[in-house]
């Protein structure tokens, strides 16, 4: 394991300082998703069960802009969480001054405390040392477990390392240990699956994956704009003109490293892209004039179902089609089975790939799901994420 973990950090009669991944949904003052709350639950358990330490947890909260807001307070969040861990939960009302650190050196031996907002303070998104150094003042260790949040260097994922004992938790830990295979040496054959809108966002990824993989599937929006750089028609298909020759150097790149490319054989399109259209079938690689490509068709699903069975690692990262819009969420669903039947190693990342698994009921059948959007995408184009960078066994 290439980064420190909390296993390896002295924590007896520590005040344990931990940035945790608490961006939930709030409505009406409540929580109405607590998957995120849930998934720190393991470190934070462990940690509490080490002779006389204290728990002090950080996170953000949505965008406040740097001043205090009450829509953004992670008070609720931290009622939330003292039903969960079935203990009393203090709640700071700042992330540092006088008042927090009396609060944390007073409370008892396991004591659980929740700091307000971090993003409530401009100095936290700049990573500036000096408020590093009053977050690091409520902490004799650091635990890093909000992955969804590595890939930013700001003061509490980052800067807070530089200052205390550091290691990642549980849920870092498990993030590292699948995806670093995957961008460094994967079981083969190892098939990766990229979908989304533009290929803008994902070129990085592609071109990571590409000497990796046996076979790289790729589907969403992002497929048309490879077509026409094929010569294929799209129709109306979303299509980024200035990425047609990006999509073509991939291709000659894949072709001379022997891998394959497995686009659509077929399509569902629409007249419109509305939630509303009627779904038609194009039985095909060619969309009509008029037409926008929306999803994948059933022949393209089979070609992919032959792949994905045989993958002995395989990745996933972004939908098929238009997946927000029911009609068109077959290709993506459809998917999100595949990659649940497949007996290889199994990682899914992105929001819209990890809401397919979810939706199905299926993410028991998946090796690993991803926690964090941003952060694991950025790990699959073989970034040194700066929150994981500080972790690293020296």
């Amino acid at each position: 394991m290439s980064v420190r973990t909390v296993k390896d950090l002295d924590l007896q009669n520590k005040r344990v300082l931990m940035r945790v991944d608490f961006n939930v949904p709030l409505e009406d003052g409540k929580v109405t998703d607590d998957s995120r709350i849930r998934a720190a639950l393991p470190t934070i358990n462990y940690v509490l069960e080490q002779p006389g330490t204290k728990v002090v947890l950080m996170s953000h909260l949505g965008r406040p802009k740097g001043s205090p807001d009450p829509k953004f307070s992670l008070r609720p969040v931290s009622d939330r969480l003292a039903q969960l861990v079935g203990r009393p939960v203090s709640f700071a009302e700042s992330c540092i001054g006088e008042d927090a650190e009396r609060l944390v050196n007073q409370a008892s031996e396991g004591a659980v405390i929740v700091l307000e907002n971090t993003r409530f303070h401009p100095e936290e998104t700049k990573n500036d040392p000096e408020f590093a150094k009053k977050l690091a003042a409520l902490g004799d260790v650091f635990v890093s477990d909000a992955f969804g949040s590595v890939h930013r260097a700001h003061a509490s994922t980052e800067g807070v390392a530089r200052y205390l004992p550091s290691a990642a938790g549980f849920l870092i830990e498990k993030e590292v240990r699948f995806f670093e295979p995957l961008v460094t040496d994967p079981p083969q054959p190892f098939v990766a699956i990229i979908g989304g809108a533009k290929v803008s966002t994902k070129i990085d990824v592609l071109q990571t994956l590409l000497p990796r993989c046996k076979t790289l599937i790729i589907g969403g929006g992002m497929t048309y704009t490879f077509m026409k750089a094929q010569g294929i028609a799209v129709g109306n298909s979303l299509v980024e003109e200035e990425y047609l020759d990006t999509a073509k150097n991939l291709i000659a790149q894949a072709k001379d490293a022997g891998v394959e490319l497995l686009f659509p054989k077929d399509h569902v399109v629409a007249d419109e892209f509305s939630k509303d259209a009627s779904p038609q079938k194009v039985d095909s690689v060619e969309i009509p004039e008029g037409k926008i490509g929306m999803d994948v068709g059933p022949k393209t699903l089979e070609a992919m179902r032959s792949v994905i069975s045989g993958a002995k690692s395989l990745v996933w990262n972004g939908p098929m089609g238009v997946f927000e819009f029911a009609p068109f969420a077959e290709g993506t669903l459809e998917t999100a089975k595949m990659v649940a039947e497949c007996e290889g190693m199994t990682v899914v990342g992105g929001g819209d790939s990890v809401a397919a698994v979810n939706k199905f009921g299926l993410s028991d059948r998946v090796d690993h799901v991803s926690t964090g959007g941003g952060a694991s995408l950025e790990f699959l184009e073989g970034r040194e994420l700066p929150g994981i960078a500080v972790l690293r066994a020296r």
